[in-house]
């Protein structure tokens, strides 16, 4: 098993923590990983995104050029991303920041109302978890055990008292991410 993925969005928005939790999530699995982030001089506010592979044999190069999936959490990323998903691959996305969704026919398409979701809960800053459990649902390459020892290993341990909000949160994801079928 060899997962690429490509999570975007804007800075702020959780995306490159996102990506470190996936990989040492996976490394508690005993996976092979890469996480290679990518952001401009503004972050905060800026366009980022992170590529992560996860994967039972060795891992050749963390560049990749299209994705088995990609998580999208703005538009500008929708417009750079959704062509390099590879046909039959997935993405999601939450439509909070995404003015035009998605139309591609080829590749498995999901939504996720993360911000809405986050509000709801009543701490927005769970929405990357929310879109993080959404993935975990759609492609369940990661146990939640895992999960949980890749928040605890990649959180500083000021921030453990929060392990079981962002796992309500990752639970509250996989419970709302809705499919989209395009014809």
């Amino acid at each position: 098993m060899t997962e690429e993925m490509i999570i975007a969005g804007f800075g702020g928005q959780g995306v490159l923590s996102m990506g470190k939790i996936l990989a040492y999530s996976g490394i508690m699995e005993d996976k092979e990983v890469t996480w290679f982030p990518s952001y401009g001089p503004e972050m905060r506010g800026g366009t980022a995104n992170v590529t992560v592979i996860v994967s039972d044999t060795r891992i050749s190069s963390p560049i990749l050029q299209v994705f088995d999936t990609a998580i999208i959490l703005n538009q500008q990323s929708m417009d750079k991303f959704e062509k390099a998903v590879k046909p039959g691959g997935t993405l999601l996305y939450d439509p909070n920041g995404v003015i035009h969704p998605p139309t591609r026919t080829d590749i498995n398409i999901f939504k996720v109302e993360a911000t809405k979701t986050a509000v709801e809960m009543g701490n927005p800053k769970v929405f990357n978890m929310i879109v993080f459990g959404s993935y975990l649902k759609v492609r369940p390459i990661l146990s939640l055990d895992n999960v949980e020892k890749g928040l605890e290993k990649s959180l500083p341990e000021r921030y453990h008292k929060l392990i079981p909000l962002n796992l309500e949160a990752i639970k509250k994801g996989q419970e709302i991410v809705e499919d989209v079928q395009l014809v």
